[in-house]
């Protein structure tokens, strides 16, 4: 028997975790935690550091995270288990690489949903500022987390209510937008969202690039997916298929997006670069200026709800991992326990750590700045593991039949050196947190070596 097999095996022993979801709901969790509308706050800094060729950036982005994409449906057939990059590093790599790989993901998987949390605390302040932001913060993780508890099914039913509201949002922006552009015309030349604006020189496919290691940010969440993989009726196949048509539907509303909001823009990409303090509003500003404040405010608050639940999948991705690491005695065996197929231990330590995270930044004034600046090294980290399965386990242990050298080699080499690129330029506060808690992931493991396999 071979140990993909092992593990699937061990996967299903015991109670275990409730076959409920089907396509459709994994494409909910993923496009939840991603947000239809994701590139609103960081569109200004994109527009500015691409010198106006923003929706080129999102189209390479796509392509970009499209590796990765891949390689998770490449080891999602091979282990199909609630623990993703842990399961799939730990079965091609060695157990010590998948504790490294989910303790790495698991950074992103408690500090993401805390982000996301606290934009909906701060949206909700603007609009009834009697009540605090930390409160509103709080009251977010106590409403998201009883759904998670009610059970995976439910959660994505209500998650798809709140998914459609995102999509009416997004489509009411691009029929008003297409709407002013066909009355008034657009403010840059049609093109420029694709080549530049000019305004900062000639097209330089270093700005494009630039811009496109924070754009991949944008895309972080669609790997949830395969989080559920123990959970979806149908197969692996059916995952590994939501997992790259999410992120092929991802980037289609972003291209979108951001193209038709850069031909409404009033300023051009050299304004923006010189002046930072405009770039966070960009979007908004350009949105008033063309249309109204009201699409303005039916965006904000889109965005407000939408977060919660941005962060509702992020926090469901986070319990399954935890369920994982504690079947795996990687964490408390008691992480490990489901009640009725929900693993409601491991969902309540996520939600504590997240509650806690995003509370303590909600008190303060520079909370947000904190929570971002670290956000996402562990999901790099663990994308760059996930990329070294698949060449161990297909190209190197040949334990998957026929190497294709595109699928098993050139794709997943390709794949982590995007995401190393954007480690390298992520940010040195993220750097430090992440080698800290690298270092502190490796503790955990000396401690443990000598113990043996789970249990069945």
């Amino acid at each position: 028997m071979s140990q993909a097999d092992t593990a699937e095996r061990t996967a299903h022993e015991g109670e275990g975790l409730r076959r409920s979801l089907g396509f459709r709901d994994l494409v909910v969790y993923g496009l939840l935690f991603i947000a239809p509308m994701a590139p609103v706050g960081v569109y200004g800094t994109l527009d500015a550091k691409s010198h106006g060729a923003v929706a080129l950036v999102y189209v390479v982005a796509t392509v970009a995270m499209a590796f990765t994409a891949f390689s998770y449906a490449q080891m999602v057939r091979v282990v199909p288990q609630a623990g993703s990059v842990f399961a799939y590093a730990r079965v091609a790599l060695g157990r010590e690489a998948g504790f490294v790989a989910g303790w790495m993901a698991l950074l992103d998987y408690l500090l993401i949903p805390a982000v996301a949390y606290l934009f909906s605390g701060i949206a909700m302040n603007a609009l009834v500022p009697e009540v605090s932001r930390w409160v509103w913060t709080a009251l977010a993780v106590v409403v998201t987390t009883v759904l998670n508890l009610w059970g995976v099914r439910v959660a994505a039913r209500v998650g798809f209510l709140v998914l459609a509201l995102e999509i009416v949002v997004l489509l009411v922006f691009v029929v008003s937008a297409a709407v002013v552009l066909a009355r008034d015309g657009a403010q840059r030349g049609w093109l420029s969202p694709l080549s530049g604006d000019g305004s900062q020189g000639a097209f330089a496919l270093s700005a494009v690039i630039g811009a496109v290691s924070i754009a991949v940010l944008s895309y972080l969440g669609f790997d949830a997916i395969a989080s559920f993989a123990e959970e979806v009726t149908g197969g692996s196949r059916k995952v590994a298929r939501a997992v790259l048509f999410c992120l092929a539907l991802a980037g289609v509303l972003f291209i979108a997006q951001t193209y038709l909001v850069a031909l409404l823009e009033p300023l051009s990409s050299a304004r923006l670069a010189a002046d930072p303090g405009r770039q966070g509003s960009a979007f908004y500003d350009a949105v008033d200026a063309s249309v109204g404040t009201w699409l303005h405010d039916l965006v904000a608050v889109s965005k407000a709800i939408g977060a919660a639940f941005a962060a509702l999948a992020g926090q469901a991705a986070a319990g399954r991992l935890l369920f994982a690491m504690g079947r795996d005695r990687r964490l408390p065996r008691a992480l490990s326990k489901t009640d009725s197929g929900v693993p409601r231990i491991a969902l309540l330590c996520a939600a504590v750590i997240t509650l806690v995270a995003a509370v303590w930044a909600a008190r303060r004034d520079d909370g947000m700045d904190h929570l971002v600046s670290v956000v996402d090294i562990g999901a790099l980290t663990a994308f760059t593991l996930l990329h070294a399965s698949v060449v161990t386990w297909f190209a190197v242990r040949r334990r998957g039949g026929p190497v294709s050298w595109w699928r098993h080699v050139l794709v997943p080499v390709a794949g982590a050196v995007i995401t190393i690129a954007v480690i390298v330029e992520a940010s040195g506060a993220a750097q430090v947190v992440g080698a800290v808690w690298f270092a502190v992931g490796v503790v955990v493991l000396v401690a443990q070596r000598g113990r043996g396999p789970a249990d069945g």
